[in-house]
């Protein structure tokens, strides 16, 4: 084998190369075809939130994103499995999850977590204004926007803003502990102001593993390739018997749920799913 790649390396090349341009002319082609049906898409809610005085974030968020979501995955040939240990409260609850690629955002959409806002970067904020048709669809899901760890007086004001917020609202929430996406294949920090928010709220925490494929992931870019991924929603863990001094330990406490998902995927990715399994092609 290794006398033949060296007497042929040419040819080797050459049949690299037009698996490079297929790839690259499939996802310019499907980062078009998703850029139109993102604006399609935005543009048909924004006029049902006219119609609808903007009054119905569930419906925006929980049945018009999420079934956008959806087709933009299956489009790309993605295909999500969902490994739940338990059906999802309506109760207010903080939904955490690791952060690791652009799918993510369409994997979580997708879940359709009930009523729940989304908290997104406040330094992609500019971009997302930008790419109008997700500067509009954040603008009518009411996704928030928070200020990065290097900012830490920001952001602690940010989380007593959201505090309020929530507990007038009764709305779940969504956040990245780690804070950024983490595209070194590894968990990252877990910031503890999210969890603070969890114990002055006494609401639980619902841990959301997302496993990305390295064949598949896009990292920071768009270009996904088909494939599987997998999420775990583990048990809700509560937070009312939560103290201050020790933020720090249940912090890593919930980490560590993470820690264990991920050691049980990486040896063998084939493992059986729990009773409640579902993939989104099935009702």
């Amino acid at each position: 084998m290794t006398t033949m790649e060296n007497t042929r390396p040419t040819n080797s090349v050459g049949r690299g190369r037009p698996f490079r341009r297929r790839r690259l002319a499939r996802t310019v082609l499907l980062a078009a075809m998703t850029l139109s049906l993102l604006t399609i898409a935005a543009v048909i809610m924004l006029a049902v939130a006219v119609v609808t005085l903007f009054r119905a974030r569930r419906f925006y968020s929980e049945v018009m994103a999420k079934w956008l979501s959806r087709t933009i995955l299956e489009m790309w040939g993605v295909r999500v499995e969902v490994d739940q240990a338990e059906r999802l409260s309506e109760a207010q609850t903080i939904y955490v999850s690791n952060h690791s690629s652009t799918l993510d955002m369409f994997v979580l959409v997708a879940l359709g977590l009930p009523n729940t806002r989304f908290v997104g970067a406040q330094d992609l904020e500019g971009f997302l204004r930008f790419m109008a048709p997700l500067g509009i669809m954040s603008y009518v899901m009411e996704t928030l926007w928070a200020p990065p760890p290097s900012k830490p007086a920001e952001r602690a004001a940010w989380f007593r803003e959201t505090e309020r917020l929530l507990r007038r609202t009764g709305d779940s929430i969504y956040l990245s502990p780690e804070g950024e996406r983490v595209t070194t294949g590894k968990l990252g920090h877990f910031n503890r102001d999210t969890f603070q928010l969890a114990a002055d709220l006494g609401a639980p925490i619902v841990p959301i593993y997302i496993d990305i494929p390295a064949e598949i992931d896009p990292g920071r870019g768009f270009a996904a390739l088909p494939g599987t991924v997998r999420v775990r929603l583990r048990p809700a863990i509560s937070t009312r018997d939560w103290r201050l001094e020790d933020l720090g330990s249940n912090t890593e406490k919930v980490r560590d749920v993470f820690v264990k998902i991920r050691a049980e995927l990486q040896p063998d990715r084939s493992d059986a799913p729990p009773s409640l399994a579902r993939n989104f092609s099935t009702p």
